[in-house]
């Protein structure tokens, strides 16, 4: 189940490399952390990569670039690449979970605050780190820190991304050199944050909880979106766009992610329910390059007639579409949830779409080298 998230991520990676965030990041220079903020904010760039329906963090976004890059670096193979992928994705899981969704509620972002240790536990296990020294490495990562749900809907939402996955494994590379940060770093991150320190948080690789409520998207554009999205789908195909007011009923989370209103571009269109409903009503789902460019179209929709109202009794992944006060259409969870996985046929041809064939048994041998992996995605190999 990781090698398929780690499938997913490198696949958005490969699509996501020339959008500017990424090319301006892999400018910033060549070392082991450059590469790894690189290509991190690569693969969360189109907002395409797998999310944790519990905590609504990406998990592989900081955990796979981590152990790509710093696997390559130290001549490993795929098989440990993919394992300290896997241990960060979980120890990360674990800590984001416990902290959803107070940690969004204060302005966090929360994949880039927990990503610094789930990427600090992937490079600490290709360090191969004992217990002491892992403890450290997630400590000094902890320093480090941060991550504003502000950004969402701008370049910095994956840049800040990718710059947690570098600092995670610049802080495993120190707590390999000997360096230290005492216990009470977990006592400051939950002040500073308003958060909780599972304590039993790097046990997590071994109960595989995350990857359990893994979700893979079918749309490039905020998770909580996807409901809404597929509820006016069955709404166009119902019936086309309908007269008078559209509401959308969300839970209170869905438009604390997918904040906002009026855009101005498509990187804010990913997180808009009014555009994005109002998109799929005049369009049928979005795909990438429906985000190139705005519909003035489904702006002036999504402006004139379309609102949203949350209701704290739905689930986090449930959306319903009301005409005129009259519900119309309901979704429960959208396609790639836990509760609807994608079939191998839809998760291939995601695949295909944003790779072709670059990915085609990239992860079949786990002997292979890791930097044969990461050459797929990094331009520079």
């Amino acid at each position: 189940m990781h090698r398929t998230a780690l499938l997913d991520w490198l696949a958005c990676a490969v699509a996501g490399r020339e959008e500017p965030a990424a090319v301006a990041a892999r400018g910033l220079g060549d070392g082991v952390a450059d590469r790894v903020a690189a290509i991190g904010a690569a693969g969360h760039v189109l907002d395409f990569d797998d999310t944790h329906a519990s905590s609504l963090a990406h998990l592989s976004a900081p955990t796979a670039p981590a152990a790509l890059v710093l696997g390559a670096t130290l001549g490993t193979t795929l098989g440990h690449a993919l394992e300290a992928h896997a241990a960060g994705f979980e120890v990360m899981g674990a800590v984001a979970a416990a902290n959803h969704p107070q940690i969004r509620a204060r302005g966090w972002h929360p994949t880039a605050v927990c990503g610094v240790v789930g990427a600090a536990v992937s490079a600490a296990r290709l360090l191969e780190l004992d217990r002491d020294r892992t403890e450290h490495a997630v400590r000094l990562a902890l320093l480090r820190a941060g991550g504003l749900h502000a950004a969402f809907g701008s370049d910095g939402k994956a840049l800040q991304v990718g710059m947690a996955a570098a600092s995670g494994v610049d802080a495993a590379r120190l707590a390999a050199a000997g360096a230290t940060a005492g216990a009470e770093v977990l006592g400051g991150f939950e002040e500073a944050f308003g958060a909780r320190w599972p304590a039993d948080a790097l046990e997590a690789p071994s109960g595989r909880a995350a990857i359990r409520e893994n979700w893979i998207k079918a749309y490039p554009c905020c998770l909580q979106t996807h409901g809404a999205i597929e509820a006016a789908e069955l709404l166009r195909k119902d019936r086309g766009v309908p007269a008078g007011a559209i509401v959308v009923a969300v839970h209170p989370v869905s438009l604390q992610t997918a904040w906002r209103t009026a855009v101005a571009n498509g990187l804010e269109a990913k997180f808009s329910i009014p555009y994005l409903t109002a998109f799929t009503l005049l369009n049928g789902p979005p795909g990438i390059d429906s985000f190139r460019d705005l519909d003035p179209a489904a702006q002036d929709l999504a402006a004139e007639r379309v609102t949203v109202r949350t209701d704290p009794a739905m689930r986090e992944s449930e959306a319903v579409v009301e005409v005129e006060g009259q519900q119309v259409a309901r979704v429960e969870a959208a396609l790639g949830s836990p509760a609807r996985p994608m079939d191998e046929r839809a998760l291939s041809a995601k695949v295909a779409a944003l790779a072709g064939s670059r990915l085609d048994g990239v992860l079949d041998d786990p002997a292979r080298p890791a930097a044969e992996v990461l050459k797929v995605v990094d331009p520079r190999g």
